[in-house]
C-alpha cells in the first residue's frame, strides 16, 4: 500500500519519520525533513509502520545524489541521499532531540559533532569472498536485510589500499583458504576482516587461519599521536584513521582538565572496556598507576605489548575480565581518573552501580551508539553527576552512525 506522506524530522538510525492519516507514525528509509514523498509500507504494526520512498514528490535541498551504484541494495551507507556536508548537522539535531526525549535534559550549547573525509575514509571492513557458479572468484559485501552477496569493484567510503589489495588479493586468500580448510561446504563463503594501517599497509584475517599465517598477514602496527599501537585484524579497532586524532585530542584534554580541577587525579588510571589498550597506551605518561580491564583474549595480549612491551612492570595491569565482574570485586576508594569505551549495549547495570559507589568523581564516557549512552547518563544523573561536556565524532559519513564522547563529573 502506497502513501504520500510529509516527512516531519529525521530519527534514530538516519530514517525520516512522517504520520498516516489514521495518525501512527511510519519511518521511512530514504525521506528527508519536509520532503513530501510516495511511500510504500514494508512493514504495518498495530502502533506504528515502515516504508521505504518511492518517488521523491516535493524534493529538500538537502538531498544529493547517491554515489554509489549499489546504494540501497548493500547493508551500508544509508544516507548517500543527503548531502555530505549536511550529514554532521542533521545528526546533531537527531541527537539534541533523543536526549531532550530520553533524558528530560539539554545537550550543552557548544555541542559539536567533528568530521572527516566524507569518501575513502574507512579503513577497516568485513567483505565476504566466494566463488561465482562461472568459476570466478568474486568478493562483495552482505545485501541489506539479508545474507545474499552484493560484489563491487570499488567501495567509495573505503581506503584506496583496501580497494587496490582486494581487486589484487581476493582470490589468493579465498584458494588459500580453502585449501587450509580441507573440507570446505560446496558453497563455500569467506568472511575477511581487512584493516588498513593508515600507511597503506592492509592486513586481514579469517576464521581458521593458520597460526603462521596469523602472524605475518593479520598484525599491523597504526602510529597515531606520536605512539605506535599494535593491533590485528581479528580484533576491534576504529574504523577511521583521519578522524581518530580528534577523538585523541579530545580525551586528553578532558583526562588533563580533570587532574587540574582536581575532580580527578594523576594516581589512577583506569581504562575500563580497553581493547588493545588505546587510550592507556597514549595516556600512560600521565599517571602513576594504570589498569585496563578487557574481557576479549585477543585485545589483551595487544594491551601488554602497548603498555609495556610485554615485560612486566609494577605500575601496569592488564586485567582479563567483564568491566563489571572487575569493579564489583575492586573498591576504587580514591579520586581516580576513568574511561568507559563499552559496547553497543553500554554500561551494565552492576557496572553503573559500582562506578555511582566508588570514589570516583569524574569519567570519560566514550560511546558507540548515542542511545545506550543518554540512557546511561540519565542513571548517572540520578546519582549526582552532571555533563560537563559532550562531542560526537562522525566516523562513519554516508550512515547514521555516530561516535560521542561525555564528560560526567559530581
Amino acid at each position: 500500500m502506497n502513501y504520500e506522506l510529509r516527512i516531519e524530522k529525521m530519527v534514530q538510525g538516519g530514517e525520516g519519520m512522517a504520520r498516516l492519516p489514521d495518525g501512527r507514525v511510519c519511518f521511512v528509509q530514504g525521506g528527508l525533513p519536509g520532503e513530501l514523498c510516495k511511500v510504500e509500507l514494508s512493514q504495518n504494526k498495530k502502533d506504528f509502520t515502515r516504508g521505504r520512498v518511492v518517488k521523491v514528490l516535493e524534493k529538500s535541498a538537502d538531498r544529493a545524489e547517491p554515489k554509489c551504484p549499489l546504494f540501497g541494495k548493500c547493508g551500508g551507507c544509508s544516507l548517500q541521499h543527503l548531502a555530505s556536508e549536511q550529514q554532521a548537522p542533521y545528526l546533531a539535531r537527531v541527537e539534541r532531540e533523543n536526549f531532550r526525549r530520553l533524558a528530560h535534559a539539554e545537550l550543552p550549547e557548544d555541542f559539536k559533532i567533528h568530521v572527516g573525509p566524507a569518501w575513502g575514509y574507512r579503513n577497516r571492513a568485513r567483505v565476504v569472498i566466494a566463488r561465482a557458479k562461472n568459476g570466478n572468484v568474486s568478493f562483495g559485501f552482505r545485501m541489506q536485510k539479508s545474507n545474499g552477496i552484493i560484489p563491487f569493484e570499488s567501495c567509495p567510503v573505503l581506503t584506496p589500499a583496501l580497494n587496490a589489495f582486494l581487486k589484487e588479493n581476493a582470490a589468493k586468500i579465498f584458494e588459500e583458504s580453502v585449501k587450509n580448510n580441507k573440507r570446505p561446504p560446496r558453497n563455500f563463503e569467506l568472511d575477511v576482516n581487512l584493516f588498513d594501517n593508515g600507511k597503506g599497509d592492509v592486513s586481514f584475517y579469517y576464521k581458521g587461519m593458520t597460526a603462521k599465517d596469523f602472524e605475518k598477514n593479520a598484525v599491523s602496527v597504526v602510529d597515531i599521536a606520536g605512539a605506535q599501537i599494535r593491533s590485528d585484524a581479528s580484533v576491534f579497532f576504529q574504523s577511521n584513521l583521519a578522524l581518530l586524532p580528534e577523538l585523541v585530542s579530545a580525551v586528553q584534554t578532558a583526562v588533563d582538565e580533570g587532574i587540574a580541577s582536581g575532580e580527578a587525579s594523576d594516581a589512577w588510571l583506569i581504562d575500563l572496556f580497553s581493547g588493545v589498550g588505546f587510550f592507556a597506551a597514549l595516556l600512560k605518561d600521565r599517571f602513576k598507576k594504570i589498569t585496563t580491564v578487557e574481557r576479549e583474549e585477543g585485545c589483551l595480549k595487544h594491551a601488554r605489548l602497548n603498555l609495556n612491551g610485554g615485560a612486566v612492570q609494577k605500575n601496569v595491569e592488564n586485567v582479563s575480565a567483564a568491566a563489571e565482574e572487575w569493579l564489583v570485586k575492586n573498591v576504587v576508594d580514591v579520586p581516580a581518573t576513568l574511561i568507559v569505551d563499552p559496547p553497543r549495549t553500554g554500561l551494565p547495570v552492576e557496572a553503573l552501580d559500582a562506578i555511582v559507589k566508588s570514589s570516583v568523581n569524574r569519567l570519560i564516557y566514550v560511546s558507540c551508539d548515542p542511545v545506550t549512552l543518554v540512557r546511561d547518563y540519565a542513571k548517572f544523573a540520578q546519582a549526582g553527576f552532571s555533563l560537563k561536556k559532550a562531542e560526537g565524532f562522525a566516523f562513519y559519513p554516508q550512515t547514521p552512525h555516530l561516535e560521542m564522547m561525555f564528560i560526567l563529573s559530581r
